[in-house]
């Protein structure tokens, strides 16, 4: 299993620098989208949206909302931020939602978070890959520390996990798998204020609010997945599950970044 796991982590890596470096930006954005409606057609699951024709429809319908949003993000120099403000506001409504209704929820409630959930994670992505000028290195910073923080609390929980998390929600989650993601975020983050050369009194905060929204978005579809009673969101990626258990946690991580980068002025 762990090899799978491995030679799978290493084809997505190697996807991602084709679509971020090698491609022209705006296939890099459509590779990134095609990533995104297969996300989608995994949430139809979570949203018991289960024949053919209703997952479709789903898709069609997160790809529709991307496309009216990126035009507008586009053609309107204030939709980004509040495009991503909405996206944040969501995030914090469903940390609300985990703490305090974790078993409440509906199909149709469901479908509506994984527009919010999508939508807003797709245009940060490509909002980042055409900025121009470190903007890609920008996309790998908030990957990076969403994805880092993935692998520093699976590895401390393992070897020191013994406070749950969110035993409702997700119960092999722990407090203390929680902390180790915390230390490797702020490793990140002091090496991306290096990179960037951008104060660590600007670089540290907003690394530490990414890893938070990282853990309420892996938190978010793991409500959803026991809600609808899945281990996996998918069985696409050998060792890893579906394309949701990949991106969960760069859901919520990404708007929250291009709204933090855009609030400090380092993002025009």
């Amino acid at each position: 299993m762990l090899g799978q796991r491995v030679a799978t982590a290493v084809v997505l890596v190697l996807l991602l620098w084709l679509a971020l470096f090698l491609l022209p930006p705006s296939l890099g954005a459509a590779a990134l989208g095609l990533m995104t409606l297969a996300g989608a057609w995994e949430w139809a699951a979570l949203a018991h949206l289960t024949s053919m024709a209703a997952r479709l429809a789903y898709v069609g319908l997160v790809f529709l909302t991307m496309l009216v949003t990126w035009t507008w993000v586009s053609s309107q120099p204030s939709a980004l931020a509040v495009v991503m403000a909405l996206a944040v506001g969501w995030w914090l409504a469903a940390l609300s939602w985990i703490l305090l209704a974790p078993r409440r929820g509906s199909r149709w409630l469901a479908a509506l978070a994984g527009l919010l959930a999508l939508v807003p994670m797709w245009v940060a992505m490509t909002q980042l890959l055409l900025s121009g000028t470190l903007a890609r290195e920008w996309l790998i910073f908030g990957l990076a520390t969403a994805w880092g923080a993935d692998v520093g609390a699976y590895a401390a929980g393992r070897r020191f996990g013994r406070l749950k998390l969110a035993p409702a929600v997700s119960p092999n989650k722990t407090w203390e798998g929680t902390l180790g993601g915390a230390v490797v975020a702020l490793v990140i983050a002091w090496l991306g204020a290096a990179w960037f050369t951008v104060p660590l009194a600007i670089l540290l905060p907003l690394g530490t609010a990414v890893f938070c929204a990282s853990v309420i978005g892996d938190l978010t579809e793991s409500l959803f997945k026991r809600q609808s009673g899945l281990k996996d969101s998918g069985r696409l990626l050998p060792g890893h599950g579906g394309v949701l258990d990949r991106i969960d946690s760069v859901t919520a991580a990404l708007p929250v970044l291009v709204l933090g980068l855009s609030l400090v002025g380092v993002l025009a």
